[in-house]
């Protein structure tokens, strides 16, 4: 874990106390102790240094304070690693959307969980001509969107990620255009990936020396895109249509593939 995200603030006296899942977590996992230090994600984005300054086994309860680091990992005990959201930004200023139609829940869940540690902010799931019943109706289940955000959170935890993921409720096609059209603007980009080479145009043509502040990706599922679901996608350049020359990908390795490709064209890279 290269930081703990934490769902509230400390206190006024700079503590913050874990419990449950958690709790186990730092013990089972992390084996903390008394003196050990974390890195500690907050709700407003700040990445702050913490110390272990109580462990109680029989209360299951750990205390966390407010410290300041002397510089020293060594005599700190620093036990994640996680980097404050002024430093990854430094040089960043894009904000990344991935709109994926959805597939198998099982993929789904890799998907999200490699958007997030590749620093995608919102996630849109989207119904397409070859999404299964069973996913939509999976997502209806609260259980699962409940396993979807935790997800999110551990895969935050473990990347380090200073943004701050959300998974949005599924959406029609037409939904998710009118979604888009709202946001993008001249310093936005956005894409579809397709499976054929046909008014595929190249991310560097279309970003060129723009500075893009928002950017976005859709991803087929299994079946890839429709030809009437790429039209309505490419309708007024909504989405510009891209081929990647090679093997056909699979959607959850696509979603990966397009956004990493995306980013590093954009980061001039």
């Amino acid at each position: 874990m290269r930081q703990f995200i934490s769902e509230s603030l400390p206190d006024q006296k700079g503590y913050l106390y874990i419990t449950g899942k958690d709790f186990r977590y730092f013990r089972q996992v992390l084996r903390i102790k008394p003196g050990d230090m974390v890195s500690v994600r907050l709700p407003d984005g700040v990445l702050q240094n913490m110390t272990a300054c109580q462990v109680d086994d029989k209360a299951k309860k750990l205390v966390l304070q407010v410290c300041a680091s002397t510089g020293n990992e060594a005599e700190d005990k620093v036990l994640t690693r996680g980097v404050q959201a002024t430093e990854l930004n430094e040089g960043r200023k894009t904000e990344y959307w991935l709109f994926q139609f959805l597939p198998k829940i099982q993929k789904l869940e890799q998907i999200v969980k490699q958007a997030v540690e590749a620093g995608v902010s919102v996630i849109v799931p989207v119904i397409g001509e070859y999404t299964e019943k069973s996913s939509v109706m999976a997502l209806d289940n609260p259980a699962k969107l409940e396993r979807l955000n935790k997800i999110i959170r551990e895969a935050r935890q473990q990347s380090g990620s200073p943004v701050d993921t959300k998974l949005m409720a599924l959406v029609s096609l037409e939904e998710a255009c009118s979604l888009w059209k709202e946001k993008c603007s001249e310093d936005s980009a956005a894409f579809v990936l397709y499976e054929r080479n046909e008014k595929s145009r190249s991310m560097h043509s279309v970003i060129g020396d723009r500075e893009i502040k928002l950017a976005a990706v859709a991803c087929g599922s299994e079946g890839g895109l429709s030809v009437n679901e790429i039209e309505k996608l490419t309708q007024d350049d909504l989405f510009i249509p891209v081929h990647f020359e090679g093997n056909i990908l699979r959607c959850e390795t696509a979603a990966l593939y397009g956004m990493a490709a995306l980013q590093v064209i954009i980061n001039k890279g």
